[in-house]
């Protein structure tokens, strides 16, 4: 063999080796990550989970509005990449406890009797105002003595949790808007940043309020973190007057 050929078959061997090892890098942190995405959601590849939806305010029994079905997309992708199976549940016939399957629980406790239940037996320092009636404090959010107001096309705020009741149990993820597009734009919040909210949280519960600016000319896209109100969320509201 002479040199030509010999550095020919190196060069293609070590053209192998390195596309072998890239190959393989890749695969080790697209599934590492996969196994991070799937813990912090609870969905397992194969697993089951459920999305509680909300009725539409002033719509028809069962009507579901078109932003709350734009959440239900936000959220079907995340479920689709961690080959989980999704099954779709009014929320008035979610008759089931939390802890077994995963659930993500759209909308406002007014039009989603499932987010009132939990709001009460899992973040009972949260107070949202449930009048339908013009006024200043209609769909207010309170949690401690902090109070984020709803200004119709200027401010909306929805309330983001993930919930769990022990370890080994699945997660609720919990998004409560003050309104349809607030609650788009939480669905969207958590698909794009669950990354870095494992990160902070890891697989613990938190909770946030979310703040969406402008969503009359922004829709669902503008959105900041209003606060971080874990502690206070989890606190009983009598405790913290």
């Amino acid at each position: 063999m002479n040199d030509d050929v010999r550095n020919i078959v190196l060069g293609v061997v070590a053209t192998a080796i390195s596309g072998g090892f890239g190959w393989f890098s890749r695969t080790y942190l697209w599934r590492r990550t996969l196994r991070r995405k799937q813990a912090f959601f609870g969905l397992p590849t194969g697993s089951d989970c459920v999305f509680v939806v909300n009725r539409q305010m002033g719509g028809t029994e069962g009507s579901v509005h078109r932003n709350d079905a734009f959440a239900l997309l936000e959220i079907s992708a995340l479920i689709k990449d961690c080959a989980a199976n999704l099954r779709i549940v009014s929320h008035d016939s979610a008759r089931q406890g939390f802890g077994e399957r995963a659930e993500f629980c759209v909308g406002g406790p007014v039009s989603n009797v499932r987010t009132a239940a939990h709001l009460a037996s899992m973040l009972p320092g949260v107070r949202v105002d449930v009048s339908t009636e013009p006024g200043p404090d209609r769909g207010v959010i309170r949690v401690g003595e902090e109070t984020f107001r709803w200004e119709r096309g200027q401010v909306d705020h929805v309330l983001l949790a993930r919930l769990t009741t022990g370890p080994g149990t699945r997660p609720v993820f919990l998004i409560s808007g003050q309104t349809a597009i607030s609650n788009q734009a939480g669905a969207r919040y958590l698909a794009r940043h669950h990354q870095a909210l494992a990160r902070k949280y890891g697989n613990d519960s938190f909770c946030v309020v979310l703040k969406v600016i402008n969503s009359e000319a922004y829709g669902p896209d503008v959105v900041e973190l209003a606060a971080d109100v874990t502690r206070a969320a989890r606190t009983p509201a009598a405790a913290v007057a």
